[in-house]
């Protein structure tokens, strides 16, 4: 970066403040990620959620309940 006065005479001990802020707000906004990331297939939550074969109620459901599905 390059910086140049045009008007004024600052003090070195000014500059470098303002020259330090302009610096870290120029390295925080490109710190942003420009567009949010999409999730992988494999991160979804509906994934762990088993909405089928699950064991009915009964008796003797507790027999069944550690089958692989």
């Amino acid at each position: 970066m390059v910086f140049k006065v045009v008007r004024g005479s600052p003090t070195p001990e000014q500059l470098a403040a303002v020259l330090a802020v302009v610096q870290a707000r120029a390295a925080a906004t490109s710190a942003i990620p420009a567009a949010p990331q999409e999730l992988d297939v494999w991160a979804e939550k509906t994934r762990n959620v088993r909405t089928r074969d699950l064991p009915k109620p009964g008796p003797k459901t507790w027999r069944s309940s550690y089958w692989p599905h």
